[in-house]
């Protein structure tokens, strides 16, 4: 049954292959670069293809070889990262790019790519499937929904991840595995969606099990949505007088470590309030920012104020107002910075001069 389910895909994505920047469209006997492959599927993960694209190409016109990204300085690539989420995946890019530069490139088989820092069985197979053609079951939420449908799997995930992966590795083929983990991608992404999926159309109609007794709407099988538990802290935005903006570098072992943000509470690790950084009359805003992080939810009271200049903060250091980029922060800093700059002591505004 599986060749023909997979020739059957395979004939579709010759036809409508998505057109993304890291793939080599079907009928193009070039190898793909293993670089961008793997860049590719880092950044995916949990992020969409809209979202990733414009980072891949910085990325790639920046650091065009894993050498040059291995070379680079920690700060740099986050900051080139920030408003990408899941900011680990950035330090664990970090991390394979040195291995892999050291070893004098990537390994070509999926058991090798699991060996390597940061990166986990789907990103294994699919640098191994797509890059390097080996026979490899690439499984993401798409291939996981595309196979819940079509095998009309009625167990709830998790705990259906082990018989949808069996299910994965039945169907792919040996010749074009590279081609065909995209084809399923490229189905759960286009047609059997999560909502509405458009059966009148899929390529795989026929053998769908669900679709057939009408239930591909209830497939996947979720697990109960837990209560997602909410977390407050504090941030303080202080600006001196000739504009400079009060910045840290939070901690590497601290979430969001290694980016630039604003000195406040350890929200992270559940402290709610923290002494100013610095000296100052520090202004508590009614608004306040919030975020959403994959495992909580958060809320920041958002303290500013105007320094003098001359002074010496006990936290973090003052960037320059021509060295400041809102756009390296990330999001949930962005935020505080938007509630911010609704006060008149931090909005743009030309140095303040006291008279004398």
């Amino acid at each position: 049954m599986n060749r023909p389910l997979s020739d059957d895909l395979l004939d579709w994505y010759d036809r409508h292959a998505r057109a993304l920047p890291w793939r080599v469209p079907p009928g193009w006997d070039i190898r793909p670069d293993p670089y961008g492959v793997w860049l590719s599927e880092v950044m995916l993960q949990q992020t969409t293809v809209a979202a990733v694209k414009g980072y891949w190409e910085r990325f790639r016109t920046r650091w065009p070889t894993v050498e040059a990204l291995a070379a680079a300085e920690d700060a740099e690539v986050m900051a080139e990262w920030a408003g990408l989420g899941y900011y680990a995946r950035a330090r664990n890019l970090l991390a394979c790019a040195r291995a892999v530069a050291a070893r004098g490139g990537f390994p070509q088989t999926e058991a090798e790519l699991r060996a390597l820092p940061g990166i986990g069985p789907y990103t294994a197979a699919a640098v191994a499937a797509i890059a390097f053609r080996e026979r490899a079951a690439v499984v993401d939420g798409n291939v996981e929904r595309v196979m819940s449908r079509v095998f009309d799997i009625a167990t709830p995930l998790p705990a259906a991840r082990s018989e949808i992966r069996a299910r994965a590795d039945l169907l792919t083929p040996t010749e074009r595995a590279g081609d065909y983990a995209q084809a399923v991608m490229d189905l759960g992404a286009t047609i059997c969606t999560p909502r509405s999926p458009a059966c009148v159309v899929c390529p795989w109609r026929e053998p769908c099990l669900a679709r057939a007794r009408g239930v591909q709407a209830e497939r996947p099988v979720k697990p109960a949505k837990k209560v997602v538990p909410q977390r407050r802290g504090m941030a303080y935005v202080g600006r001196r007088e000739d504009g400079a903006w009060l910045l840290e570098t939070r901690k590497s072992e601290r979430m969001l470590g290694g980016m630039l943000g604003w000195p406040g509470s350890a929200w992270d690790r559940g402290e709610e309030e923290a002494p100013p950084p610095a000296p100052g009359d520090w202004v508590a805003l009614n608004a306040e920012a919030r975020h959403g992080f994959s495992h909580f939810g958060l809320t920041l009271r958002v303290l500013v104020a105007r320094l003098p200049q001359g002074t010496e903060p006990q936290r973090g250091q003052f960037v320059p107002v021509e060295a400041f980029h809102p756009d390296r922060l990330p999001t949930a800093m962005r935020r505080v910075l938007e509630v911010a700059r609704t006060s008149p002591l931090i909005a743009d505004s030309e140095p303040i001069v006291h008279e004398t």
